[in-house]
């Protein structure tokens, strides 16, 4: 994907890359070992779509049909399906319940087991923290669409779910039901009475906040930069009740075995890599490099290779992050810049001219009217 291409809210590159992806998708069907192409997600959460529609009296299968799924995929978890392909329909499964907090509800129903092999190993995990890490770093097998991660910050940590795909719509959506359900699977490591310190959301203010305070059981800020729950550091150390050595060791090397088998295009790793670094610390290159301790040309070199260089990638990524906060949030466009590392507003706006051919301000506007 080149990044110099107009896009607009309803681009017709997105509509190409989503009737290509979605035709792949009726093949891909359960199973654990599965090769989990990048751009793809094993359905888990998101089978709780279908049961939320019919809360709302709606029946799931002409709005999974619309998007061009088979609706038996969603009989099944493990069943795979593309990323884009769920954000196209949890913008309609939005417009047609008139549910601004649709995906909350959608992780409300979830548990940690709808993470898959990667909940069971949390679950047999020794402390929270291990079962954290086990998340951040296990998450690729079920999801190729988002990343996590988990930083500690003095006596706090902050857990953070990111959209990494290009053109990914409904990022606030999954943003809402990603935390919503790390909100139940900490619960289950660390009791049905455990609540973060505060959720941050990239997210327009919702009218209604009730269902947000009654999930999260604690403050919650919206317009943020991003999709964080702030708990206390001291909640790492909680020990899990009934892990299982054995089982952990079992469920380490079956995950070790996808991992291996997964066949990871390199340039998505760097994507996945600078998704959780861009707008907190220095992304150059060469920093890159010397995190994946590896030379500069080694770097260069292995990008060329997958068909695109670093500032491409990194440019991509940029422009993603920057739409996302754009389309779903208020955040100024100062605060945009630089969280993205830009000196000033100014240059932040020619950038994303090149990417879109619009400036943010008029892209935001062109978003709220579609």
């Amino acid at each position: 994907m080149t990044i110099n291409i107009n896009v607009g809210p309803e681009s017709k590159s997105e509509s190409d890359r989503l009737e290509r992806a979605v035709s792949l998708s009726p093949s891909i069907l359960a199973g654990p070992g599965r090769t989990l192409p990048p751009g793809y997600i094993h359905l888990g959460v998101a089978k709780e779509i279908a049961p939320t529609l019919r809360e709302f009296q709606i029946d799931p299968d002409p709005i999974i049909r619309e998007v061009g799924l088979d609706p038996r995929l969603f009989d099944d978890g493990a069943n795979v399906i593309p990323h884009v392909a769920l954000g196209r329909l949890l913008t309609l499964s939005v417009a047609r319940t008139k549910c601004p907090y649709f995906g909350l509800l959608v992780g409300r129903r979830a548990t940690i087991l709808s993470l898959g092999l990667v909940g069971r190993l949390m679950q047999q995990s020794e402390t929270v923290g291990a079962a954290m890490q086990a998340l951040v770093s296990n998450l690729s097998v079920q999801n190729r669409g988002a990343v996590p991660s988990l930083i500690v910050s003095g006596d706090l940590a902050l857990f953070t779910f990111s959209v990494y795909q290009p053109e990914a719509r409904s990022a606030d959506q999954i943003a809402d039901g990603s935390l919503a359900v790390a909100v139940n699977a900490l619960r289950a490591l660390c009791g049905v009475d455990w609540n973060p310190v505060e959720v941050l959301l990239p997210r327009v203010t919702p009218v209604d906040l009730e269902p947000y305070r009654r999930h999260f059981r604690a403050p919650v800020r919206f317009n943020q930069e991003s999709a964080t729950i702030v708990f206390s550091a001291r909640d790492l150390d909680i020990r899990i009740a009934g892990a299982d050595p054995v089982m952990r060791a079992l469920l380490e090397e079956r995950i070790h075995q996808m991992k291996s088998s997964q066949g990871s295009e390199f340039s998505d790793d760097i994507r996945r890599l600078l998704r959780t670094r861009l707008t907190r610390t220095r992304c150059s290159a060469e920093d890159i490099a010397e995190l994946l301790t590896m030379h500069r040309r080694t770097l260069s070199r292995r990008l060329k290779d997958s068909g695109m260089g670093y500032r491409a990638i990194a440019n991509e990524v940029r422009f993603e992050i920057a739409r996302q906060l754009l389309q779903d949030t208020e955040v100024p466009l100062g605060q945009i810049a630089a969280a993205l590392g830009y000196s000033e507003a100014s240059a932040f706006t020619r950038a994303f001219r090149r990417w879109s051919g619009q400036t943010p301000t008029a892209w935001r506007a062109d978003g709220r009217v579609g």
